[in-house]
């Protein structure tokens, strides 16, 4: 008995599995689609930050300059050096 779902005429195509059917080519234009955005991310990134550096600068200077003046206006004594007790015995333990 004959199979009334296909038709006679239809020649066989290959059967695969899920996951190989959706998986994409691989292959030069894959590789070079790959090479191609992510040096024009690279070039977008560059020229963003070529284009805020200035302002960035500014912002950096600002900062720097608060800080250098806080540092400044505080001012403590050099702290005494430590020295030891003069009861305590600092030398070796002689061996026996």
């Amino acid at each position: 008995m004959a199979d009334s779902s296909r038709p006679a005429a239809e020649p066989e195509a290959p059967v695969l599995a899920a996951t190989p059917a959706r998986q994409g080519r691989y292959g030069r234009p894959v590789f070079w689609v790959l090479v191609i955005s992510t040096l024009l991310a690279a070039i977008g990134l560059f020229l963003a930050w070529t284009w805020k550096s200035p302002s960035l600068n500014a912002a950096q200077t600002r900062v720097t300059d608060t800080h250098n003046q806080a540092a400044g206006s505080f001012s403590a004594p050099e702290p005494a050096p430590v020295s030891a007790p003069p009861t305590t015995d600092n030398t070796a333990p002689q061996p026996r």
